[in-house]
């Protein structure tokens, strides 16, 4: 028998969350796990319930909500022997979508019930933890915008996107690191590199996705020990449909307007501090930052494979 717990945010996504308690004791395998459930009450409440529950040597604990959940759930398991589990519960799901964990919450636990753990990295930006990317720019504006609107979802989320579209000027970045790794090639050991760009937007990518199947580093890897940074140049309104199509069929890598870059640790300076997003949730970063990769920092639940 093994201890878990989910930890519940009321206020993610759109979805009601106050029968989800019973359908967990309904479907749970509980000649397995011995659950414990709880709702959080405030920002950063999971973080703190999370960390509790590893420090009381629980097996596994649930964030269940959207990336934002799972962003305070990790951070209060990071670095520790207890696995973190998912219950997708939010407007994009790029952590749970990106390690094969159903949208349909009864087969979610399911898969928690048939589950095995597996070693996964994180990233840090200036010492805060994500799980699934951080970026600047212009993804970052709609992040910032789309927390502040009244309502939640996809179309919420566009229409952040078209109002802001056509006014927003690329900004300039300066990345250094190490071994950099650009469209496959890759510099010598202890070599520093500086790139310099003016770019739409930015995205450290531990995992692949944003959310809603939108793949903005398709070759993204929890397990690689590495970021891909996706760099997307300033583009012509006429290329808004083929972009489009290219982040959802897993292409976008592959336009003229992209370039990816791996690495494990960059130092990025630009313009002036202003608006980034960990896990599309938004947050004010100053000018000089630090963004690196955690090797193995984090246990996760996965749905076992035979």
């Amino acid at each position: 028998m093994k201890n878990i717990a989910f930890i519940i945010n009321p206020i993610s996504g759109t979805v009601n969350k106050k029968k989800l308690p019973k359908l967990i004791e309904k479907e749970l395998d509980t000649t397995r796990w011995m659950p414990n459930i709880v709702f959080t009450e405030y920002a950063g409440h999971a973080t703190e319930l999370a960390r509790q529950y590893a420090m009381m040597g629980f097996d596994a604990v649930v964030a269940c909500g959207g990336d934002g959940t799972v962003n305070e759930v990790g951070a209060g398991l990071r670095d520790t022997e207890t696995a973190l589990g998912i219950i997708p519960l939010g407007s994009g799901n790029g952590f749970a979508r990106h390690i094969g964990i159903s949208m349909r919450t009864q087969r979610a636990i399911e898969q928690i019930n048939h589950s095995e753990v597996i070693r996964a990295d994180y990233g840090l930006l200036n010492g805060r933890p994500f799980f699934c990317t951080c970026g600047m720019g212009f993804d970052a504006l709609i992040a910032d915008q789309f927390a502040a609107a009244g309502t939640r979802g996809l179309k919420t989320y566009l229409e952040r996107v078209v109002k802001n579209f056509f006014g927003y000027q690329p900004e300039h970045y300066i990345i250094r690191g190490k071994q950099l790794e650009q469209q496959g090639k890759r510099t010598p050991e202890g070599v520093k590199q500086e790139l310099e760009t003016d770019a739409f937007l930015i995205t450290f990518a531990n995992a692949a996705q944003w959310g809603n199947d939108v793949f903005i580093a398709p070759k993204a890897s929890i397990q690689d020990g590495k970021m891909d940074i996706a760099i997307l140049s300033k583009f012509p309104l006429i290329m808004v449909p083929e972009l489009a199509i290219s982040l959802f069929t897993k292409n976008i890598d592959k336009d003229m307007y992209m370039n990816v870059v791996k690495a494990r640790e960059v130092t990025v300076i630009r313009e002036h501090e202003g608006p980034m997003h960990l896990d599309g949730e938004p947050v004010n970063m100053p000018a000089e930052l630090n963004i690196k990769i955690v090797e193995d920092g984090l246990r996760v639940l996965v749905e076992k494979r035979f």
